[in-house]
């Protein structure tokens, strides 16, 4: 009995020691999320390339994890241990789930106000709990359900009333529904459900976060610059240049969105993908 009570008291100082890293993780990444829409609305010019400014990010992203493994001294035996058939696994659809996902914050950014779309945003809980429950077949509680529900009730009455707004103030309700409504729902569906195949990479298949963000950048990245072959964004590119309207304040939300994604590998890893969603909306 005696020889038992340490491990206990071990397993117990671990367990607390995961909590608080939980915390400070979802802190940063509530934080992150928060001012992301202010920010890019701030520095980022409407000429800006989303493609572009999206491609920027997931290779600032690809740098940071490779700092932080480095720092961790896990780079060398991730290195020898990975397989292309593993990454594809694990990161090929999250990382073409998410690319899109990027794109279409992006051009919602600039068309609802900050307090408008962090609350359309947040209906990504749903379709995080949604899928979560599909793939994993994690449940809720009636109370968690409730609240979901709630919540996809505001966000409707909240799209209705933006539209109302927009209309009598003159501006064009079609932009702001098909241009800033519409594509952030999306991206929550899509949101959601790249949560749910993370999170089962990391607790079935066993990837660290810092490697499936790299993973997922390289192969987001990929499916991006394929799709500029006949895109809108890609003739622009080639027309205009890659960093046509940057300036080096537009670094400043590339930045930050960059170490959100960090930040969400690590969460979803510790915490699961609608813990995850609750504080990064």
């Amino acid at each position: 009995m005696a020889a038992s009570k340490p491990g206990k008291g071990g397993g117990s100082r671990k367990e607390e020691g995961r909590n608080s890293r939980v915390l400070f993780y979802s802190a940063l990444l509530t934080l992150q999320y928060g001012t992301q829409p202010l920010i890019s609305k701030r520095f980022v010019r409407r000429e800006v390339i989303v493609t572009s400014s999206v491609i920027a990010c997931e290779l600032a992203k690809v740098v940071c994890a490779l700092i932080l493994l480095a720092r961790d001294g896990n780079l060398k035996k991730l290195f020898k241990e990975w397989t292309l058939v593993g990454a594809l696994t694990a990161s090929g659809l999250p990382s073409a789930i998410y690319a899109l996902q990027n794109s279409l914050l992006q051009i919602s950014y600039k068309n609802l106000d900050s307090l408008t779309f962090s609350i359309l945003n947040q209906t990504k809980l749903f379709f995080t709990a949604f899928f979560t429950y599909i793939i994993l077949r994690q449940k809720q509680s009636i109370q968690q359900i409730g609240a979901l529900f709630l919540l996809i009730v505001a966000a409707v009455l909240l799209s209705i009333g933006e539209g109302s707004s927009t209309g009598s103030t003159g501006n064009s309700t079609e932009l702001v529904l098909f241009y800033g409504i519409i594509p952030v729902l999306v991206a929550s569906v899509l949101s959601g459900l790249a949560s749910a195949l993370c999170q089962w990479a990391s607790q079935v298949k066993k990837h660290t976060s810092y490697l499936m963000t790299i993973e997922m950048s390289v192969f987001g990245s990929l499916v991006l610059l394929f799709s500029t072959y006949k895109s809108p964004d890609g003739k622009a590119i080639r027309q205009h240049g890659f960093f046509y309207g940057w300036t080096l304040l537009t670094w400043i939300p590339v930045i930050a969105n960059a170490m959100g994604g960090i930040l969400v590998g690590l969460v979803t890893s510790y915490a699961g993908g609608v813990r995850k969603a609750s504080f990064d909306s």
